[in-house]
């Protein structure tokens, strides 16, 4: 009868040492999830400074295109191909925010 008793405290000891680093194991993808990310911290400190470099650049090459406008010295696919660039770079956090729901990231 001991000896039955102790075979049943060492298999359940076993059990303990293997469930519990199993169930660790389990849960660690779930913590390591839940931080933020460096890259997504770099990345948006990175178009932040873009931004803040293109806002007047393109001030600047909106008043040089009316002005090429206004003495017909330019073609107008470079009109709209500034305008189209400009919108492509301002509204770039909105393209991936539709892009990404389009394929379900």
């Amino acid at each position: 009868m001991q000896q039955s008793l102790s075979l049943e405290r060492s298999a359940c000891r076993r059990l303990a040492v293997i469930a519990l680093p199993a169930t660790l194991m389990l849960c660690a993808p779930g913590l390591a999830l839940a931080q933020a990310s460096p890259f997504m911290t770099g990345a948006t400190a990175l178009q932040t400074n873009i931004l803040a470099w293109l806002t007047p650049i393109a001030v600047i090459l909106v008043m040089v295109l009316g002005a090429m406008a206004m003495a017909n010295r330019m073609s107008w696919g470079w009109c709209f191909g500034a305008i189209l660039g400009i919108a492509i770079a301002f509204g770039a956090p909105q393209i991936v925010t539709w892009v990404r729901g389009m394929f379900g990231v």
